[in-house]
């Protein structure tokens, strides 16, 4: 008989972000590909968001989850070593007695260790530092979403790059959402159709400093940011665009916010100096939306002569001149990058290496 290939739930006890909406939508996918049983999901007994599947077989642990390394490294790893299965694990990590398929998005905290201030942020980079570590190194089959995150992971361990797999992320679970509209009663002093919009956690690295001194050039334009602060990686800029008249701090939205907000913008506006993927602005053309994206990390690679690009280092740019400029149509981005595919890619490649019989 097969081994059982176990999801590491820990996902569905986090707040939705990129990784946390990888792992919901490829599971989702991935679920009418393969027969009853040969994959299972195994979640924390706190978890706030547990999926149900037709074939994926969803297990509920007894165990909460209060403490990530405990879980991942103690509760789940029991787990798999009791059930004889094969570890899966959509996080940047894999667990030490039990090592199996791992995502690794990306290596942020190795290439960016000066965003990392606080006693307790210095800890989590050390501890994101040696799990990517021993995932590169230790992982049956390791897994990343761009060309960029593995050239930079091989780099950095010294591994073949042609042995990481590539399955992208995507934007069909954007087609579901429906926009609400209310939000423009929210925030009433959001000007339809003269704004820019930008999306993402409020960290160091999504670069709220060039929107900070763009705008503070060119109070003319309104800018209105969504996003929810990352304790230890919140921005210096943040303080300063929280005293701009033309900047909206909108906080944290629903789906149907953002893709409100994304619809009715000028254009969305992603600077970020690193990313693995960068999702957002993919979401953005799916909604008809102009993206203006930093001409850094992946961003180039995934968005290809479709946006508008920026410095991520310089704010001397008319963004309104800027969207003049010509770009392609998105559809054969959209067509590409949806998590239909990666799920099929997913599937194909644990049979390749015959994980799933």
């Amino acid at each position: 008989m097969a081994k059982p290939i176990i999801i590491d739930g820990n996902f569905c006890c986090r707040n939705l972000t990129g990784v946390e909406r990888y792992a919901f939508e490829i599971c989702a996918n991935l679920d009418p590909l393969i027969q009853k049983d040969q994959i299972w999901l195994y979640v924390p007994a706190n978890a706030k968001h547990i999926p149900t599947y037709q074939n994926i077989k969803v297990v509920r642990s007894k165990k909460d989850c209060t403490s990530f390394p405990v879980w991942d490294h103690v509760h789940f790893s029991h787990f798999v070593g009791k059930n004889h299965g094969i570890a899966l694990n959509f996080g940047n990590l894999t667990p030490l007695l039990h090592p199996g398929i791992v995502f690794i998005h990306d290596i942020y905290s190795v290439l960016h260790p000066e965003d990392f201030t606080s006693r307790r942020d210095k800890l989590v980079n050390l501890y994101d530092r040696m799990m990517y570590r021993h995932a590169a190194k230790h992982g049956k089959l390791v897994i990343t979403v761009s060309d960029f995150s593995r050239k930079t992971i091989a780099t950095q361990y010294h591994i073949k790059a042609e042995s990481i797999a590539v399955i992208p992320n995507g934007w069909d679970h954007f087609k579901t959402i429906q926009p609400e509209e209310s939000v423009f009663q929210k925030f009433p002093c959001i000007k339809r159709h003269a704004y820019f919009f930008t999306l993402g956690s409020l960290s160091k690295r999504k670069n709220l400093k060039w929107i900070a001194e763009y705008a503070e050039k060119h109070q003319d334009q309104q800018f209105v940011i969504s996003g929810k602060a990352i304790s230890g990686l919140i921005p210096d800029a943040l303080k300063v665009l929280q005293k701009l008249p033309n900047v909206v701090l909108a906080g944290y939205l629903s789906d149907g916010e953002v893709k409100a907000l994304m619809q009715s913008s000028k254009a969305f506006v992603f600077p970020s100096y690193f990313e693995g993927f960068g999702i957002p602005p993919l979401e953005a053309l799916s909604c008809g939306t102009n993206i203006i994206v930093a001409k850094a990390s992946c961003l180039p690679e995934i968005y290809g002569n479709c946006a508008h690009y920026i410095d991520p280092d310089n704010t001397d740019v008319d963004l309104d001149a800027l969207l003049e400029e010509h770009v392609e149509e998105p559809t054969r981005i959209l067509q590409r990058f949806t998590y239909v595919n990666g799920a099929r890619q997913l599937y194909d490649l644990l049979k390749r290496h015959s994980l799933l019989r």
